[in-house]
Formats: structure tokens, C-alpha cells, sequence
């Protein structure tokens, strides 16, 4: 039975669905008016995903199928016989899955686990009979990802046989069709692209069914707008490297997602911003307006269509091409409707500073606004856009002076030779400022005085407060690694090593809490609060039963009684304790909840995660993953939001917002940075330069930082040109914190002595490295890592000093939250 707060999080994420959902293609045949005889398959219709795996996995109560939910809104399935038979082929082909993973763990020398933690199984090839009518047919494509596992093109990026087989023959066979994708990224259609409706459902938590018989039945209106761009695998540039074990190469630089395929003309899928409706609407900007240098675009926005539905309008800018080359194009603000009526029209409107604009010289270290005109465009995807007012810079300006201490890759940076206007598109007008520009258009002059300007002070003391002066070292050492227990690592890795809250992520030390310091409590995310189902409690604390946080690693593991217990901290009461319950709420996936582009309704899925953690007694919510989608084979993409940096700060912003409200929680933004791939990430090395790691990278965080002020961020295990991101004291301290003003707390990913070092010729992080660079707490910690530390204290690699500096900085955020 659910409980009030699971009935009421139910309801709400309901009632924001269908926002996250992208309307791909339609001519008109969907909604249907109401539950009719229906022919339904695919993978995904009655294995329905509500998310990814891994830290991005949430225990909810229940999960409602496509099936189930067409079933409860009236619909007659036509096609049980094909989706038993496709379940029969599902089963053996998991079982000959898991049996491959296992060989490939031993021929590699690695444990199963690690092997098979993120794999995903290839969809399998069959034939089947398409028995079954209807007055409609619905084909339900799924795509799983997840963590530690990067995708492939075959049979996952790119459609098998039997997917476009199946897909054509259904197009052509009933007069209503619609192909429904139930993944985490996207897919390459182009052998599909004859199907006139497709929607773009994403994978939306425990109510994803729902949310699709509303959308069918016209309850509701799909009003998303896809954050990133979905290109033809075969139109996917070599240049952006992916994949080795060693070294990473971003050679792309700044040219990301939209900003490389617009420039350069790449024929996509469907652009980044793209998103169709039942409806219809009519936009136009009505009056371009400038204080200073805030820039301010009025919009009237007329629902010109027979259904209701949302717009979002996108305003877009093109800079001057001087001493920096620019994209054709970037993202500099948008605004969604309120749900319209047939007939009915609004205004909204879109600000944005000159001064955010700014892009990053390497050669002066600064941020700079070069001379020229800027462009303002505006439209409903960032390739359907129309100029319509000019900004005017006489001169340069340098908008924030910064140290800079990165060494650069070994390559230069992707520059393109000419920017193309239409980017596949005659209708199109994303061309460079520097391009001819209508002449009749609106200039506003800004005045370089009136653009705002900031000075970085570095050398400011850190506080140290007396109650730390008065701890030992090795009390200091506990407190900047997270609580261990002597048990085995497996439970740590796979995110259950706490004893506060059954299955959380971790804890802080629990040795100080005589001197009145108690531990905090972390649980994984980003879908919700990322705990066990079932516990039992005694003296020692809070016990895991079942196997629910091994979800889709079960079946690789050997004697599951025995690793149950002993590696994964999960076991049966020994006293007769009570088993008790904590069901989460799933909120939808990262990608889709930037797909709505509705910041209030992100922020309430924040304000579900919040109400939870209360109730559960978690701190900390490791979360929002706010990593850039750079490729498409990325297996964590699910959980980050956008190839875009504003969309990806801003939707970070609001889900710490709607977290941190509630008193005693807090977030954990993630991973802190250039973590944009899964194979062999702790030992891999990305190579960016600092225009590139600045501009794009680092832009998200700096705007959730700014906006939010999140409690705590998480370094990434990758190394970043050549030093570890969570040793980087550049990275720690001059950015995140003298830069972007962040006054929370650092702490690592989860540092797993036994996780594989699959060759590379990069090391390992240390303990005794991250707190010297400033991060405070070395999770989830471990009696190796408090050795290395007392290690590194007598050697003078590490000072009592910095640990002081450490321990302050916690002890304030223990204090804020409990």
C-alpha cells in the first residue's frame, strides 16, 4: 500500500511528464480520442525502463509498463501472444549475455562485477509473426544505459535489423502508427524516418506508462524540446575522440553539440531546441530593450492549433569572429509558456547580461567581449532561427581577469574554416555576426563601461576554528575520509556503505561524535533517493535486506548467499528485528527533466528529492550529475542534462534549489570535471585545453554555484591533462572557490582500491594527494587511505595545516545540516 507522500510525489511527477516528453515527427493522427483496440510491441512495452542503472537507479514501489497502463486507461492489447513470445527471446538471450560477460571477466583477470557493472545487453534479432490488430499500432523502442559501461553503435545507437524490419512493416500495415522511444539518448532513425509520428518519451521514472496513454489520449500535450542534438551515426565526427584507455582528446574545443553541427552544417536528425506540439503556434518578437548591459527581448506567443500545449522560445546570439573564433551561434536564453488554449496568446519574455557572453582568451587569461556587432536571434530550436536586433560593442572589454596555471594537450583546438548559414536547413539563419546582417535591424549601443567587471582575489586566508586546533592528527585524518567499517569493498562501490540509512552511498566518520561531531548520511542519485527497499535496524545500526541495490549485477556474482552478506553490507535480522520499509520516488531522468525546459518544474522534483531525505534521514543526495553530453557513446549521458552549458547550470541550479530548501539537506553537483566517459574512467586522461575545459566544461557548475550554492561538490576520477582532477589544487581552490565563490565542501567519487586499472599508463589517485589540494573528504573511505594520509603528514607531503583547513570547512556543513 503507498503511503500519503508516495501517493502525492506520484502525482505531481504525473501531472509534469508529458513537459519532458519531445513530439519528434506528427501528421496529425495521434491524440485518438479515446481507448480503442490497440497492437503494441517492442522491447519497451511491457518492459517499460523508468531510468538508467547504476547510481542513477532508484528502488521506487512499483513501475507502470506501457502495457499496463494502455490496459488501465481501456485500451484492448491485440497483441499478448507476440510480447510473451518476445519475452521468451529476452530470457535466453540474458542468459547467454551474463554467460559472455563472465568470460570476458576472465580472460581480462577482473571480477564479473566490474565487467558487467553498465553493460548493456544487445537487443537480440528474431522473427516473429506481427499477429494482432487494431485501430491503431504503437511500436515501443528501449534503450537501457548505465553506469561504468560506454555505449556502441551496434544494436544500441544504431536500430537492428529487426527493430527497422518490424518498424516498416507496422508503418505500412495500419493506417495509425506511432513509434514510441523509451531511451536515455538517441538513436540513429534514419532507416525509419518514413514513420510520421514519433515521440520521444524518454525514460520518466515509475509512472513512465502513464505519462504516454495521457500523451495518446490527448490528456496531455508533449511540449519538450530536445537538449541535445541527434545526428546519423554516420554523420558523428571522428574528431571528437572516445574510447581509449589512456588519453582522451577533446580536439573539438569549443565546438560541442549544436555548436559544432550548426556551424559547420552537419545534416542532423533533429537539432538541438527541437520539439513539435499537437498544436501549433505563431511567435514573434515584439520590442528589444536594453538597461545597461541587460538585454531584454519581448515575445508574443499565439497558440495558433486545435489543441492546448506549451512553447518554449529560444533566444540565441551570434558573436563576432576577431581574435576568437565563435560558434555560429550559442544559447543565451529562453522562456516557456503556461499551458495555452486553442485561440489563446501570451507574452514572455528573455533576459541576459552582455557580460555572460564573454568568451575566454588564453593568451591574456581573461574572460573578453571582442568589438563588433552581436546578433540577437530568436525561434523554437536553435537551427529555425530569425535575427531581429543588434548589439553594438565599440570596443573590447575584459570582463574578468583570472591565474591560470593549466598546461596545455598536445594538439590545437578545432577552428572552422567558414561558418555555414544554413546548417542543412534553406530556411534557416544561424550564419556568424560577421556575415552580412539585415540592415533594418534594431542596434542597441553598449557602452564598455556598462558592462560589468569582475575582480578574482586568490589570496584570501581559509578559516581555521579553534575546536579543530584542538583535535589530533589522526582525528583530523578521520575527518577528511569517509566512515569505514572493515567490511568489504564491494558494498562501497556499489554505493552501500553506510550504517545511518540502509543502502546510502556514505558516510562522514563517526569516531568524533564524542566531541559532539556526528556523521552525515549520503544516498546516489540523480532519479531520486537512491536507497535500499527493506532494512532491519539493531545496535550497530541500519542493515539492507534482499539484493535490491544489485540489480542487474545479480547474475554475475558466484554464491550469492555468501557475497550477500559479506561484500555487499546486505543481510537477514539475527534477533527477530522488524524489516522495515523505504520506497523512493523516481523522477525522471536528467536528459528528460532538461528536456522540459521548465525550471519551476524542475525545482519541484528537487523539493520531491528533499521531502524524502527528510523523511529517510539522508544528508547529503549525491546529485545533480550535470556533466556535458560531448558523445553521443557516453554510457552516464542519461544522467547529465545537455550538451548545452546554460541549460545544464541552470537545470543543476534549480534542482539544488528545490533540494536545499528543505532544512538538513543538501546536494552533491557531479563530477567535477571533463568526466564524459565510463570505460576505464578512473585511470583516463582528458585533454582539453583552457578555453575549451572554461567555455564548456566548467560553465555549468560556475552558474550552479552562482545561482544555488550547493553544499558540496564531487570531483571526477579522471585526470585532467595529466594530474587527477581530485589533486588539482588549481581546480579546488583557484576555480571553485576564489573564481566561483563556492563555500561548501569537496569530496572524491568513490575511490575503490580494487576497481581494475585496465592497462593504462596512468595512476591512481591517493588520499594524501586530494587533501592536499584542498578536497575535504576522501569518500568512501577506507583504512588504506587513512594509512597514506599519517603517511604523507610524516613525510611533509601533506600538512597538518591544510587538513585544519579541511576539517574547518566540514565541521561548518556538518553543523548547517545537523
Amino acid at each position: 500500500m503507498l503511503t500519503e507522500r508516495e501517493r502525492k510525489n506520484a502525482g505531481i511527477v504525473r501531472g509534469l511528464q508529458a513537459e519532458c516528453t519531445v513530439l519528434l515527427k506528427k501528421n496529425g493522427d495521434f491524440p485518438i480520442t479515446g481507448p480503442c483496440d490497440i497492437a503494441l510491441y517492442g522491447n519497451g512495452a511491457r518492459n517499460t525502463l523508468r531510468g538508467g542503472t547504476g547510481s542513477g537507479e532508484v528502488y521506487s514501489h512499483f513501475t507502470v509498463s506501457i502495457e499496463r497502463a494502455l490496459e488501465k486507461a481501456g485500451f484492448n492489447i491485440t497483441t499478448k501472444n507476440w510480447l510473451d513470445a518476445y519475452d521468451g527471446i529476452l530470457k535466453q538471450s540474458r542468459k547467454e549475455f551474463v554467460r559472455e560477460i563472465k568470460e570476458r571477466a576472465k580472460k581480462k583477470h577482473i571480477s564479473p562485477v566490474f565487467e558487467g557493472m553498465g553493460a548493456v545487453m544487445p537487443e537480440p534479432e528474431y522473427d516473429l509473426p506481427l499477429s494482432g490488430g487494431g485501430d491503431a499500432a504503437v511500436y515501443v523502442l528501449s534503450r537501457i544505459c548505465g553506469e561504468g559501461n560506454d555505449r556502441v553503435a551496434e544494436k544500441d545507437i544504431l536500430l537492428t535489423k529487426t527493430e527497422i524490419k518490424t518498424i516498416l512493416e507496422l508503418n505500412r500495415k495500419f493506417d495509425k502508427f506511432m513509434l514510441v522511444l523509451n531511451v536515455g539518448g538517441p538513436v540513429d532513425l534514419t532507416p525509419v524516418l518514413e514513420v510520421e509520428n514519433i515521440l520521444l518519451l524518454s525514460q520518466l521514472g515509475a509512472l513512465t506508462g502513464y505519462a504516454f496513454s495521457d500523451i495518446l489520449l490527448g490528456k496531455k500535450t508533449p511540449s519538450g524540446k530536445l537538449a541535445t542534438t541527434w545526428v546519423p551515426w554516420n554523420e558523428y565526427p571522428e574528431l571528437f575522440d572516445f574510447g581509449d584507455k589512456d588519453d582522451t582528446r577533446y580536439k573539438e574545443g569549443i565546438y560541442v553539440g549544436y555548436r559544432y553541427y550548426n556551424t559547420v552544417g552537419t545534416k542532423v536528425l533533429f537539432p538541438f531546441g527541437y520539439g513539435l506540439s499537437y498544436t501549433e503556434f505563431n511567435v514573434k518578437c515584439v520590442e528589444t530593450t536594453s538597461d545597461g548591459e541587460s538585454i531584454t527581448l519581448s515575445f508574443n506567443v499565439e497558440n495558433t492549433g486545435e489543441y492546448c500545449g506549451k512553447e518554449v522560445v529560444q533566444v540565441y546570439v551570434s558573436k563576432p569572429t576577431g581574435k576568437l573564433d565563435q560558434p555560429s551561434a550559442v544559447l543565451a536564453g529562453w522562456a516557456k509558456t503556461e499551458k495555452l488554449a486553442s485561440g489563446q496568446s501570451t507574452k514572455v519574455s528573455v533576459n541576459f547580461t552582455m557580460s555572460e557572453l564573454a568568451s575566454y582568451d588564453s593568451e591574456s587569461s581573461s574572460y573578453i567581449l571582442e568589438k563588433g556587432d552581436y546578433v540577437i536571434k530568436y525561434g523554437v530550436d536553435s537551427v529555425h532561427i530569425t535575427s531581429c536586433a543588434i548589439v553594438r560593442i565599440s570596443e573590447n572589454v575584459t570582463v574578468r581577469e583570472v591565474e591560470s596555471s593549466f598546461e596545455g594537450p598536445d594538439f590545437e583546438d578545432f577552428k572552422p574554416e567558414n561558418k555555414c548559414k544554413n546548417a542543412g536547413d534553406e530556411k534557416s539563419d544561424i550564419g556568424a555576426s560577421n556575415d552580412k546582417v539585415d540592415s533594418s535591424l534594431p542596434v542597441i549601443i553598449i557602452d564598455a563601461k556598462d558592462i560589468s567587471k569582475e575582480k578574482i582575489t586568490y589570496d584570501s586566508v581559509p578559516e581555521i576554528s579553534e575546536e579543530v586546533k584542538s583535535l589530533s592528527d589522526e582525528e583530523l585524518v578521520y575527518l577528511n575520509i569517509g566512515a569505514f567499517f572493515g567490511g568489504g569493498v564491494g558494498g562501497s562501490m556499489i554505493g552501500n556503505a553506510g550504517r545511518l540509512v540502509a543502502g546510502a552511498a556514505g558516510e562522514t566518520t563517526e569516531k568524533l561524535r564524542d566531541k559532539g561531531i556526528p556523521s552525515l548520511s549520503m544516498a546516489d542519485g540523480p532519479a531520486g533517493v537512491r536507497i535500499s527497499q527493506k532494512y532491519w535496524v539493531d545496535e550497530t545500526g541500519a542493515h539492507s535486506v534482499g539484493n535490491t541495490l544489485l540489480e542487474g549485477l545479480s547474475d554475475f556474482l558466484p554464491k550469492p548467499a555468501v557475497i550477500m552478506g559479506k561484500l555487499f553490507n546486505s543481510s537477514k535480522p539475527k534477533h527477530g528485528e522488524k524489516i522495515e520499509t523505504h520506497y523512493a520516488t523516481a523522477i525522471p531522468i536528467g536528459t528528460a527533466l532538461a528536456q522540459s525546459w521548465n525550471l519551476k518544474l524542475i525545482e519541484k522534483c528537487g523539493d520531491i528529492v528533499g521531502s524524502e531525505m527528510q523523511e529517510f534521514g539522508v544528508h547529503l543526495w549525491l546529485a545533480p550529475a550535470m556533466n556535458i553530453h560531448r558523445h553521443v557513446r557516453c554510457g552516464r549521458n542519461f544522467e547529465y542534462y545537455s550538451e548545452d552549458t546554460l541549460i545544464t547550470g541552470k537545470t543543476a541550479a534549480a534542482i539544488t534549489k528545490g533540494v536545499q530548501k528543505h532544512k538538513g539537506c543538501g546536494v552533491s553537483i557531479k563530477h567535477f570535471c571533463v568526466n564524459n566517459q565510463e570505460y576505464n574512467r578512473c585511470f583516463n586522461n582528458s585533454m582539453v585545453s583552457e578555453r575549451a575545459l572554461r567555455e564548456i566544461y566548467l560553465k555549468g557548475y560556475e552558474i550552479c554555484v552562482k545561482e544555488a550554492q550547493p553544499l558540496t561538490v564531487m570531483s571526477s576520477y579522471n585526470l585532467l591533462n595529466g594530474i587527477h582532477t581530485n589533486e588539482r589544487r588549481d581546480l579546488l581552490e583557484n576555480i571553485l572557490r576564489h573564481e566561483f565563490g563556492f563555500k561548501g565542501i569537496v569530496m572524491t567519487d568513490w575511490l575503490i582500491a580494487s576497481v581494475p586499472n585496465l592497462g593504462s599508463k596512468h595512476p591512481a589517485s591517493c588520499a594524501s594527494g586530494v587533501a592536499a589540494a584542498g578536497g575535504e573528504l576522501v569518500m568512501p573511505g577506507s583504512k588504506g587511505d587513512y594509512d597514506d594520509m599519517i603517511s604523507a603528514l610524516k613525510n611533509g607531503t601533506l600538512t597538518r595545516k591544510q587538513l585544519e583547513i579541511n576539517a574547518s570547512r566540514l565541521i561548518r556543513i556538518i553543523r548547517s545540516l545537523t
